[in-house]
């Protein structure tokens, strides 16, 4: 978790506040919103587990594994 918590400060918020002044915090949330969708989806991760892939692979393959549950 600190991990992300740093990438999120050095990768979104110091940019972002360099670049933007939040009038909101809705404001601010939807700049975050659309980071996290590139964090999430679109950007490599280096980390020697990912192997280059992207969290939302990493929970499609987890899902895929796990057996169905059944009501």
């Amino acid at each position: 978790m600190e991990r992300f918590n740093r990438t999120v400060l050095d990768e979104f918020l110091r940019p972002a506040f360099r670049k933007e002044f939040y009038e909101s915090v809705k404001a601010l949330q939807k700049d975050m919103d659309r980071w996290l969708r590139h964090y999430n989806y679109e950007r490599p991760h280096q980390g020697y587990r990912n192997m280059g892939k992207r969290p939302f692979d990493t929970v499609k393959k987890f899902i895929k594994m796990s057996p169905k549950k059944v009501d």
